[in-house]
């Protein structure tokens, strides 16, 4: 429901980016934030600013966590948060030259955040609260402000299934919550003896401002996004909030009414991305493997944070792409298989979802990469964090300043060093911040709802008890990028690790003995051509063993070697070309690539 044309809506990457995917810690449950609440606004150091140790304090010493899962929240809330490229290179080079965690302490005291905006960041850690209700029937109760979904809304929940992406699960956890969020806000002063929020308290405009971090709306659809704080003080809703200039503040029960009134659905979610957004569908949709193919985008409408690119059911084909369209952007790749998939562009996020057979490859990746429900695929990515869920036979090749996150779920999971580059991968890199080093690939932790561990459980969740390994030396080889591309990196960006590299070079000399031995040989002609038919037909059987006979098929195209850009429907696809690189080539016997 909207009041006087003025729609405010959850933001998207709070939930997305900052919810942690596993049931959280009973310790963050509304009863202890409560109280931090009130402790931080009554102890110096810990407002408006909470530094790392105040935080620590609190979470070790009075919520009794781990301080491993303290700094796991207080980490992951600060890479969601803005910061400069600058300022995240700045702070890998300080991290780079700790050499004890005493030196690493050091520089994490430096580290606050704003104390009202991490409390709101805790609660909705409740999103994947695990409720007996649910469990029991599987969806949640209706209630009066749900209501029957339709045809798109039931696509919709279909390809978001975790509550991460689904906007209509924010909606919901939004309206359920809101006057908890609200209480987390108020000033302890106001609270009665027994901590309980009156009737007539009152919420400062900065309060307000903090609940920035979950909502924001505009006067009207297509009006350019504002912050919340502004959006109540101002103009249409002044009233409604009976916001006061003079006190600079709300009335508890006004702003709840008129939140609740104001409250919609984010127009820029995946909802409204897979109603209304731009679709990019291959011009020969109905043949086999194209025929369920999909690519939707908001981008083109999208404000900065808001913008989302969704592939789906992505069958037996390359995809490549690099462009300006996907820089930024948050992109889910959702059921694909048989698929390899190149998005060369520095990202917002990414998450590969129940996706199997397959190969990821991306460029860098600003805050995180999270896999779930995916079979025998391979990602390779530079990445802020990278963490994997209920997914089996997968290997990740990553370059990444946080230890990767094991959720519950996993088995045979394979880590190996990033092993890749392509012409533009450094500056990609330096733009969305991030840098060789500290690069935590191989000291993978495990997150359950007991916290965390540094080795692997025995569980019922993880019935391995060895969920992940290192990819072994032998097994160990570098991944070309196969596309034309204008750049100056030449190289795997920090090098390989010494042992890997050096298995590398061990391989290279196998190859150049047996290259010698063959010249050593003084075949003749005839003996020459036998000898290279028998390889020839060693190799093919190679390849279709293996099944790269398909990825180097699928790199033939029809006229040229480099990757073609063009991001219009079908129908269109003649007259909207930016110029940047793209090439979607289909692997069934006979189809010629197709532009999407």
């Amino acid at each position: 429901m909207e009041a006087d044309g003025v729609s405010i809506w959850p933001r998207m990457e709070p939930f997305l980016l900052g919810a942690l995917q596993v049931a959280p810690s009973s310790k963050l449950s509304l009863h202890y934030l409560r109280k931090m609440a009130i402790y931080v606004r009554t102890r110096e150091g810990c407002f408006p600013m909470l530094g790392w140790p105040m935080w620590r304090h609190i979470a070790c010493g009075k919520l009794q966590l781990p301080e491993d899962l303290a700094w796991l929240y207080f980490e992951t809330f600060d890479l969601i948060i803005g910061h400069s490229p600058e300022e995240r290179l700045e702070w890998a080079e300080c991290l780079s030259q700790c050499s004890s965690k005493t030196e690493l302490d050091q520089q994490r005291i430096k580290m606050s955040v704003e104390t009202l905006q991490f409390l709101l960041f805790l609660y909705i850690q409740q999103l994947h609260r695990v409720s007996l209700r649910t469990s029991l029937i599987g969806e949640e109760w209706p209630s009066h402000r749900t209501r029957s979904p339709s045809p798109s809304d039931r696509e919709a929940k279909t390809n978001s299934q975790n509550k991460n992406w689904d906007d209509q699960a924010h909606l919901s956890f939004v309206q359920s919550h809101l006057s908890e969020i609200l209480e987390l806000l108020v000033e302890p002063e106001q609270l009665s003896q027994s901590g309980q929020v009156s009737r007539n308290c009152q919420i400062s405009l900065e309060s307000v401002r903090s609940l920035g971090l979950l909502l924001e709306g505009s006067v009207c659809p297509g009006k350019v996004v504002q912050p919340i704080h502004r959006l109540l003080s101002k103009g249409l809703l002044q009233t409604q909030t009976g916001y006061s200039s003079l006190s600079r503040s709300f009335p508890l029960h006004k702003l709840l009414s008129c939140l609740q009134q104001c409250l919609t659905l984010n127009p820029f979610g995946i909802t409204a991305c897979l109603r209304s957004g731009k679709k990019l569908a291959w011009a020969q949709q109905v043949e086999g493997a194209m025929k369920r193919a999909m690519i939707a985008r908001n981008t083109h409408t999208a404000s900065p944070g808001s913008k989302i690119v969704l592939m789906s059911q992505v069958f037996k084909q390359t995809l490549a792409k690099t462009s300006d369209k996907l820089t930024g952007a948050n992109i889910k790749i959702h059921r694909c298989s048989d698929a390899f998939i190149y998005l060369l562009s520095p990202l917002r996020s990414v998450s590969v979802h129940k996706c199997r057979d397959s190969t990821v490859v991306l460029g860098p990746v600003e805050t995180s990469v999270h896999i779930h429900g995916c079979q025998n695929i391979k990602v390779v990515c530079v990445a802020g964090r990278i963490s994997i869920g209920a997914s089996s036979r997968c290997t990740i090749h990553a370059l990444t300043p946080t230890r990767p996150l094991l959720l519950p779920g996993n088995t045979d999971i394979t880590f190996g060093p990033f092993h890749t580059f392509y012409p533009s991968l450094e500056d990609h890199m330096a733009s969305v911040g991030l840098a060789v080093v500290p690069n935590f690939w191989d000291q993978p932790i495990l997150l359950g709802p007991e916290g965390l561990s540094n080795t692997p459980l025995n569980t019922s969740s993880n019935p391995d008890p060895s969920c992940y390994r290192l990819l072994p030396l032998a097994e160990f080889h570098t991944l070309v990028v196969p596309f034309q591309m204008e750049g100056d990196t030449c190289e795997v960006p920090g090098g390989l690790p010494p042992l890997y590299q050096a298995a590398l070079d061990g391989k290279q000399k196998k190859i150049q003995k047996w290259q010698k031995t063959v010249m050593e040989a003084r075949l003749n002609k005839e003996q020459k051509l036998q000898f290279q038919e028998l390889v020839e037909i060693k190799f093919h059987e190679w390849l279709l063993e293996t099944g790269h006979r398909q990825e180097l098929d699928s790199l033939i195209p029809p006229t040229v070697a480099c990757l073609k850009d063009s991001d219009a429907v079908a129908t269109d696809a003649a007259q909207n070309n930016d110029n940047k690189h793209i090439g979607i080539v289909s692997r069934e016997k006979g189809q010629s690539p197709m532009a999407c």
